[in-house]
């Protein structure tokens, strides 16, 4: 199976400018690029797929640049919901970095800032240099643009689509860069430097440009969001825990997609998985191996490991096993209060509201379905206390299968 081929069985490619890049991309012999505007301090998994993408062309030989928008990202991609709020150049620099290092833990790549080629660049020049190039109703006819007609768009939005052509085209022209490869959002600005290139280079100028699928659930519903909001990943922002959860909880309807979308596993050990995942699909063995496999590549082994021991844990009810640290990470967003003396437990049951009332806790407890720190207690009189708690920091209340509450001392 060549290439090209792999990535049409995992369903990454939305669409293609011209079925003349294939070969060259099968044989490994094009620099393409890929970018991304510093609007935030990380990635979140649903930017996830594109970069897997280049990963996978990397891995057979193609060149990939990572292109940091330091001069579109003070603009900003027009986005249905409205303008974008500007950023600083600090704030900018900031992320440019973040995001950098982010995409080196998935493939090696020259990081290029397009800040660079153009803010020197005057408006005469901008104007008479590339302005001529675009036909404005070509440009109100692009997707991103449409959407916003009707509410309004400014004319700084609006020009986006050229400076993300003058990218590729500068690209092209000093580093041989042939390809550009984006979500299928951005079709449009790929097409735009596609013209660029062929206008201001001559038209038989050989460039491409392929799109990537956008990742959405079976339901129709935006990929990469969890109740709580994005998943993101920066461990400070969603820790490996919460990531490795995320993919542990996909869909039977998702999991065999997401597989071939997110791992690197072969086409057989894919359908090995799926078999076996098939026969007994209560054991969600697809949904392990797929989050073992993501969250290993974005955030390492260890931190693998990690993430499963506190998931085991807190499924086995073995609490009592987790370091302070793996019990900040599972417990985080659980409910929870602080307590600064020895506190009945009947009373503790109220404060985190792991019961109604006083009535309700004794009977929880003498009920048995009460555990503290994994230890079953029946005791009304068993008093909660600085000293018999884990590390001397935190005590874990289990109530019934499944609740669990923390008291932070």
């Amino acid at each position: 199976m060549t290439l090209y081929e792999e990535l049409q069985w995992r369903g990454l490619i939305h669409a293609v400018t011209d079925e003349g890049v294939i070969e060259k991309l099968n044989r490994g012999e094009l620099t393409f690029y890929l970018g991304a505007d510093p609007t935030g301090d990380s990635l979140h998994v649903g930017h996830m797929l594109v970069y897997l993408f280049a990963k996978r062309l990397e891995m057979v030989g193609n060149k990939p640049i990572f292109l940091i928008g330091g001069a579109t990202g003070s603009i900003g991609d027009p986005k249905p919901g409205g303008e974008r709020q500007l950023l600083s150049a600090e704030q900018t620099a900031h992320n440019a970095e973040c995001l950098h290092n982010q995409v080196l833990k998935m493939f090696n790549c020259e990081m290029v800032n397009n800040y660079d080629w153009t803010h020197n660049l005057d408006i005469l020049t901008f104007l008479r240099t590339y302005g001529k190039f675009f036909n404005v109703n070509y440009m109100i006819n692009k997707e991103t643009v449409k959407a916003r007609l009707e509410s309004g768009i400014s004319y700084a939005e609006f020009s986006y689509q050229i400076l993300q052509a003058l990218d590729f085209e500068h690209l092209y022209r000093t580093k041989g860069c042939q390809l550009q490869v984006g979500g299928q959002d951005q079709w449009g600005n790929i097409t735009s430097g596609l013209e660029l290139i062929r206008k201001m280079n001559g038209a038989d100028s050989v460039a491409y440009g392929i799109t990537v699928p956008l990742v959405t659930k079976s339901d129709g519903t935006k990929f990469g969001k969890s109740e709580s909001g994005a998943v993101w990943l920066d461990p400070k922002k969603t820790s490996p825990y919460q990531f490795y959860q995320f993919w542990i909880n996909t869909s039977d309807q998702d999991v065999v997609k997401r597989l071939k979308q997110f791992t690197f596993l072969s086409k057989e050990e894919t359908e090995q998985v799926v078999s076996e995942w098939e026969q007994a699909p209560h054991q969600r063995l697809a949904q392990k191996v797929l989050a073992k496999e993501i969250t290993t590549l974005v955030h390492g082994k260890e931190a693998y490991e990690q993430a499963l021991r506190v998931t085991e844990a807190l499924f086995s009810g073995k609490v009592q096993e987790l370091s302070l640290e793996e019990i900040e990470m599972g417990f985080e967003g659980i409910p929870s209060v602080e307590i600064t003396e020895d506190t009945n437990i009947i009373d503790a049951l109220v404060m985190v509201k792991a019961a109604s009332s006083k009535r309700e806790a004794r009977e929880f407890i003498q009920n048995g379905a009460v555990l503290i720190n994994g230890v079953q207690e029946k005791s009304l009189e068993f008093i909660i206390s600085k000293d018999n708690a884990l590390g001397g920091k935190y005590t874990i209340v289990r109530r019934g299968k499944k609740n669990y509450y923390l008291l932070k001392h």
